[in-house]
Parts: structure tokens; C-alpha cells; sequence
């Protein structure tokens, strides 16, 4: 897995807010199957060219951060029981 986004990055500015809506979408569909339930989650506002989420008024970053995570472990779960 790629190092995480920080929300200073510039490729940060070049999503609209119906980018990160879409995103959110995608986050609760691929967060509902770990039991991951947000809500209220949407895109609150744009600050300084960065689309914020009403997630704590998180950055987009969160989001994207996120999303590589669960598509991460999409990708490896084999579907057999852990050994623990």
C-alpha cells in the first residue's frame, strides 16, 4: 500500500465536490460490508481549494485514505478464517 494522502498534497485541489461525492458513495458501499456505517457523511464545504467532509470536518484525504484501506483488504481477503 501507497504511503497515506495528507490533506496539504497538492492533487488535493484537484477534486470537485462531486468527485468526493462519488467518493463517499464508494466509502459506504465498501465500508457497510466491515460494518463501517457513516451516515451523515457528504461534502460540507470548500476551504482554500480543498473539498471538506462532514465527518468532523475532515479533509478529502481522510476519505481517500479510507477508500485505499478498504480496497486493500477487498483485495487480499482470501474468505477463510483467521487463525486467531
Amino acid at each position: 500500500m501507497s504511503a497515506p494522502i495528507e490533506p496539504a498534497d497538492p492533487l488535493m485541489r484537484t477534486y470537485t465536490e462531486l468527485e468526493v461525492t462519488y467518493l463517499l458513495a464508494e466509502l459506504a458501499e465498501r465500508g457497510r460490508k466491515f460494518g463501517l456505517i457513516w451516515p451523515s457523511v457528504a461534502t460540507d464545504s470548500v476551504v482554500d481549494g480543498r473539498v471538506l467532509v462532514r465527518f468532523g470536518n475532515a479533509p478529502a484525504s481522510t476519505v481517500l485514505n479510507l477508500l485505499a484501506l478498504l480496497r486493500s483488504h477487498d483485495t487480499t481477503e482470501d474468505d477463510t478464517p483467521c487463525d486467531s
